[in-house]
């Protein structure tokens, strides 16, 4: 989490060379968002540090050092591509932002839960706050966009359920992802906070009711990724918890 928190400056530069990015009310948010998400792993790393974990003295350059070269090209190719459908494709990536800022938020909250750690609780909890501002404006602003055009709205569903994958995989190994979504969202009680939490916020969005991938993913991760036929039948609530 420390180290994807500091990877939003790789986000921020990737979006600035797209539409999106030089709309100047997304840029001037990106702008204090990139700042803040920052500082948010410099304090995770220092209660790291305080705590004994061996954090290093340049840990942001060997976490982005280690971001391999192949999610690199094809986030370029990706923005690429998606600059071809232009401003339409601004909605896309606010609904996608505003998934991945209420994964954080959600999964903050359920770190302090289950740590019962009365400093990390204070500290996430100040996190929090700003990750829920970062989340109400991506979802604002996402469904002014989708509001606006049938198009728009289309392109963002076919995108989230194509394309989407959880915060910070690609840039850092599956396995590690998925771990830590197995911690934060373990068995049934987890993935049913998770549908609560997120998924029905951003199935509010315009065009996107009945949105499951979100959960579906998460359920196929914190569940039993060997019982597909639970996860694609969407009764992921009655799927094995796994083990």
């Amino acid at each position: 989490m420390r180290d994807v928190e500091t990877f939003t400056e790789i986000y921020y530069k990737e979006l600035r060379r797209t539409p999106t990015g030089n709309n100047p009310v997304i840029r001037r948010f990106m702008e204090r968002w990139s700042a803040e998400e920052a500082e948010h792993g410099e304090l995770l790393n220092r209660f790291l540090a305080e705590a004994g974990f061996p954090v290093g003295t340049n840990w942001q350059a060997a976490a982005k050092a280690a971001i391999p070269v192949r999610y690199t090209v094809e986030n370029y190719l990706a923005g690429m591509l998606t600059n071809c459908f232009g401003r339409y494709f601004s909605g896309t990536h606010m609904v996608w932002g505003a998934i991945n800022e209420l994964t954080t938020l959600q999964g903050y909250r359920r770190l302090w839960q289950l740590a019962a750690h009365p400093v990390l609780e204070y500290l996430l909890r100040a996190i929090a706050r700003e990750e829920s501002a970062h989340a109400n404006f991506y979802w604002h602003i996402a469904r002014l966009h989708l509001e606006r055009s049938t198009y728009a709205r289309r392109l963002a569903r076919f995108t989230i359920s194509n394309f989407w994958t959880p915060v910070g995989q690609g840039a850092k190994p599956q396995h590690e992802t998925n771990r830590l979504i197995r911690t934060l969202f373990e068995g049934r009680p987890g993935v049913s906070f998770f549908e609560r939490t997120v998924s029905r916020r951003i199935k509010q969005l315009p065009g996107l009711d009945g949105l499951n991938t979100i959960s579906e993913t998460i359920a196929g991760i914190a569940l039993d990724e060997e019982a597909p036929e639970h996860i694609l039948a969407g009764n992921w609530m009655n799927a094995p918890s796994g083990g």
